[in-house]
């Protein structure tokens, strides 16, 4: 069932463009991911991601900037939590599409 198109401005194309950059990476696609879990600290994000406390806050400011992730001062510490809850459904979409893909490569390999 195909649902109605939405024809877009060029600014509305490019803020989308902007968006999925932003997602086009995979350091940024790595704390997401770990948030999708439940708010974390920086150094939860950096225990959990591998990458370096800087590396994590760089990828945390941009992600904050683009309305992605929420953060809260707790104390001493930032908490980070998904802020926007389209994320998931993007998610759900995307990875569903990979497992597909991967199952058909899969079945041809056999």
């Amino acid at each position: 069932m195909k649902t109605a198109h939405k024809s877009m401005s060029p600014g509305g194309i490019a803020l989308v463009a902007s968006r999925f950059r932003v997602l086009g990476e995979p350091a940024r696609l790595a704390i997401l991911n770990t948030l999708m879990g439940g708010e974390h600290s920086v150094q939860e994000l950096c225990e959990a991601t591998g990458l370096s406390q800087a590396n994590v806050s760089k990828h945390l400011a941009l992600l904050a900037q683009q309305g992605f992730v929420a953060r809260e001062k707790r104390g001493l510490f930032t908490i980070y939590s998904i802020a926007d809850p389209s994320l998931y459904r993007l998610c759900e979409l995307m990875c569903g599409a990979v497992e597909r893909k991967l199952g058909e490569e899969l079945k041809l390999m056999r």
